[in-house]
């Protein structure tokens, strides 16, 4: 399987705790800035209401793209549902 690649406006999860952002692996953010020739992402995190409470910039190793639908066709028939 290919690597997708972080773009504006991906919803990402971290994947490394962050407590000195007080940032825990899981949390969801949205990258809003493309930074050192797009090798790192700045990244909005805000809760159910919309109200930003940390902006990080982060590498691509302490985040993953979420994906909401399948990213093509044989991805989506090689998924095993439980």
């Amino acid at each position: 399987m290919s690597k997708i690649e972080p773009k504006l406006l991906d919803v990402v999860a971290l994947t490394v705790d962050l407590p000195e952002y007080n940032l825990l692996r899981g949390q969801v953010g949205t990258i809003v800035e493309l930074l050192a020739d797009g090798t790192v992402f700045e990244v909005e995190f805000s809760d159910s209401n919309g109200q930003v409470y940390e902006f990080v910039a982060l590498t691509l190793e302490q985040i993953m793209v979420l994906h909401f639908e399948p990213t093509s066709r044989d991805l989506a028939k090689s998924t095993v549902t439980v």
